[in-house]
């Protein structure tokens, strides 16, 4: 299945030395029947809802290209010849941080990569994915896997096969695998999937249609939070990758949405694009007084992706019988051994109410129906993620603080190639 695009830009994307703010962008999509997505995964029923559309989708990236013909190289991938010599550019962890990550935490370096083994693909990195979880990883223990000091930056990614010592890949194809931090990953046939990039840019594979994004929200919203019509639905984080996608689902499922978002232009960006009713900024207004005057009846539904005082502010200003779903606390990665809990957390008691955590990994039978409704909303336009993207492997070892301090809109990504 081939895709043409046909773009016009809403404005000009703003940009600074290093990073891409992405623009909403219009985008034609005539697609023809594919045979198969993601090596023939659970996640196939995408195609087929693809195919049942003629489509006007509006889907945000920092670019749009032509979709090469499956096998064939990107414009962006590099191909190579049998006498190259292969180096690799990667970004390692040189010492724990104990509060922020910042740059002098990590090291970029370049070494030169030896033959691949039979079974191995070769691929060249083209979006790394720059997720929260990340930070919890590089303490040395903890829920999930943790970088070894002097190893690459663990982190998710998309890109093209440049060489290939397995049948089930060919040199250009578009794969996604836990590549880690660097230009050229080296990795077992078993370990990457391949993507359907006639779908439209593989760097949605780390948005929209990926699992620490797409598919949290829509889980965190279908299978725990459960907002309805009638519900006040409160989202923390709202102008983040997750926080959008929980705030557009909760909307389509009739919720009020609220979302709290640190500044007016992401206030803004949460009311006027993603179709918000209304926005709380928590930078320069009390959280707590705004959700009185928003919420006077309270909280039904509280989607948290931050912790600490934002969670002790909408505990506070629950209702009777609310649910809360914890998705993550980014107010607290920083600093893993001393993580502060709730305060407000005997609300829950006083109002009948729960509150649940979640992983998108603990319903795994669910993740074909997440996917399949996901890339139809993307298909269909209704569901917007814009990217925020930092260019170069070098701009890695900032990316973190970056998010952390709240530099991104929607997805965060670095463009290695």
């Amino acid at each position: 299945m081939t895709s043409n695009f046909r773009c016009s830009a809403e404005g000009e994307p703003s940009t600074s030395r290093t990073v891409h703010q992405t623009p909403l962008t219009h985008c034609s999509l005539q697609a023809r029947p594919q045979q198969r997505f993601e090596s023939g995964r659970s996640y196939s029923t995408i195609h087929s809802i693809i195919e049942r559309f003629s489509l006007r989708a509006r889907l945000t990236t920092w670019r749009h290209v032509d979709s090469p013909a499956r096998g064939a190289a990107s414009p962006d991938s590099p191909t190579l010849r049998d006498d190259q010599a292969v180096l690799n550019t990667s970004v390692v962890l040189v010492k724990r941080p104990t509060e922020r990550a910042t740059p002098d935490h990590f090291s970029v370096e370049t070494e030169e990569l030896g033959t691949i083994e039979a079974g191995q693909v070769r691929v060249g990195v083209e979006f790394l994915s720059i997720d929260a979880g990340i930070r919890t990883m590089l303490v040395g223990e903890g829920f999930h896997p943790q970088v070894d000091v002097r190893s690459p930056i663990r982190s998710t990614g998309v890109g093209r096969v440049i060489e290939s010592a397995s049948d089930a890949f060919a040199v250009g194809q578009a794969v996604k695998g836990r590549f880690g931090a660097q230009t050229i990953a080296t990795m077992a046939a078993g370990d990457i999937v391949a993507l359907d990039d006639s779908v439209g840019p593989i760097n949605l594979y780390l948005g929209a249609l990926s699992g620490s994004t797409g598919v949290t929200a829509w889980i965190g919203i279908r299978e725990v939070a459960k907002p309805g019509p009638g519900d006040t639905f409160v989202v923390s984080a709202a102008a983040g990758a997750v926080g959008s996608i929980a705030g557009q689902i909760a909307k389509k499922d009739g919720a009020r949405v609220i979302g709290i978002a640190g500044g007016p232009e992401k206030c803004a960006h949460i009311v006027d694009t993603l179709g918000f009713d209304a926005a709380i900024d928590y930078k320069n207004e009390n959280v707590g007084d705004r959700l009185r005057e928003l919420a006077p009846d309270g909280v039904n539904v509280f989607f948290d992706n931050v912790g600490g005082p934002i969670l002790d502010a909408v505990l506070d200003n629950i209702a009777l019988r609310a649910r809360v779903a914890i998705c993550g606390a980014i107010s607290q990665y920083d600093d893993m051994d001393n993580v502060t809990g709730p305060s407000m957390y005997l609300r829950l008691a006083e109002r009948q109410s729960v509150m649940e955590g979640f992983a998108y990994f603990h319903f795994n039978e669910r993740i074909p129906a997440a996917m399949a409704e996901l890339a139809e909303w993307v298909a269909d336009g209704s569901l917007v993620l814009p990217e925020t993207i930092l260019d170069g492997i070098e701009s890695f070892p900032e990316a973190l603080q970056f998010m952390f301090d709240g530099g991104n809109t929607g997805k965060l990504l670095v463009k290695v190639s």
